[in-house]
């Protein structure tokens, strides 16, 4: 089997809502698809999510180094080889992650499709038959806004919220105590600041946090700040998750030696598709380290790469943070992603267990 071709989309899909964190604020998800061809038909899907100021690169610039440099060097491959193409990748170019990513899924969706099989299996097997999501989060938002949401996520069947933080401290805190009073204690909620406060700053709000239970917080600071991460962890009673600093195995081992998190996020998208992700879960885990997985902006493809690596993982955290296909008005798979009570039912569905929506791609191609 070999490549003939790879189609790439720049896609603009509308979310249901305005989303603002600390970083940006949105109302529209500019993502790539990419679909790879071969020479006996069968095809895979990919797809990546660049979030403004979380991402290094664009939906733009991911387009561009797939076709100028990614692309060229995959044809004629044989997709089924997945490690050995990553690797011929990483010799054309380094970093890239995203771009990376989205061919990284689309050869573990054919090779999937080929054997029969989804790709958890693929990945070693599922370790749940089922994976629990967190809700579709609470941006910054009014407190009773806040609260008003989250007792319609509790009620469509989630568990665990997150709330986005990181911008005015007192708001913030109000924030989390006005949902706190509205779910009650036996919602789980998890706080993440994408790096909006300074390390005084981020001391000070979670410990304003800790009174309403919060499981842990999530970046307090800057991703290049691994001296304030360690200051914010020593100084609070609440685990520190570091996001937007984990980007390769090297940022884990750095973690652990700066006293910097106690837990890692992990992003198919951010750390270059599900090999390179898979292994950063288990590096973590050898180091002692909890692993979150979960990129709040996917679309379908994105969104069920880190399902199938969830179900394939004993040491990631559940409920995973994959929602985006929760906030977008429509999406470009053909079936949508069902989620029920706050969860999404393996299925047994060869690759990905989806098709393209061609339509749907048409109306929000860019």
């Amino acid at each position: 089997m070999k490549i003939t071709h790879i189609d790439v989309f720049l896609v603009n899909v509308p979310l249901r809502a305005k989303f603002t964190t600390s970083q940006s604020s949105r109302t529209h998800q500019k993502s790539v698809v990419i679909e790879v061809h071969t020479d006996t038909g069968l095809t895979g899907l990919g797809n990546v999510d660049p979030s403004p100021k979380y991402s290094d690169e664009s939906a733009e610039e991911i387009v561009s180094c797939l076709k100028d440099a990614l692309i060229p060097a995959m044809l004629h491959k044989d997709p089924r080889n997945i490690v050995l193409c990553m690797a011929e990748l990483d010799r054309k170019t380094a970093g890239h992650y995203h771009a990376k990513a989205a061919l990284d899924m689309a050869l573990h969706d054919l090779t999937a499709k080929e054997l029969g099989i989804p790709v958890y299996r693929l990945l070693g097997g599922a370790v749940c038959e089922s994976i629990p999501l967190v809700s579709s989060w609470i941006g910054h938002v009014p407190a009773q806004e806040a609260a008003d949401m989250a007792i319609q996520h509790v009620e469509q069947g989630f568990r665990t919220l997150k709330i986005k933080v990181g911008k005015q401290i007192e708001e913030d805190i109000q924030r989390v105590r006005a949902v706190r009073k509205a779910v009650g204690a036996d919602i789980q909620l998890r706080i993440d600041a994408n790096e909006g406060y300074t390390p005084q700053q981020a001391i000070r709000a979670i410990k304003g946090f800790t009174p309403y239970g919060i499981l842990y917080c999530e970046q307090p600071v800057s991703r290049d700040d691994w001296h304030g991460m360690a200051q914010v962890r020593k100084a609070v009673d609440v685990p520190v998750v570091a996001d937007e600093a984990i980007v390769e195995p090297k940022d884990i081992i750095q973690a652990v030696e700066k006293e910097a998190a106690d837990i890692v996020k992990l992003k198919v998208m951010k750390n270059g598709g599900l090999y390179r992700t898979g292994r950063m879960a288990w590096l973590a885990g050898v180091l002692g380290l909890k692993c979150v997985l979960g990129h709040g902006f996917t679309l379908g493809i994105n969104s069920l790469s880190e399902i199938h690596l969830a179900a394939s993982l004993p040491n990631i955290m559940m409920p995973i943070e994959t929602t985006g296909m929760l906030k977008v008005v429509e999406d470009i798979i053909s079936e949508p992603i069902h989620v029920k009570n706050g969860s999404v039912r393996l299925s047994q569905a060869p690759g990905f267990g989806v098709a393209l929506d061609r339509k749907k791609l048409s109306r929000f191609s860019v």
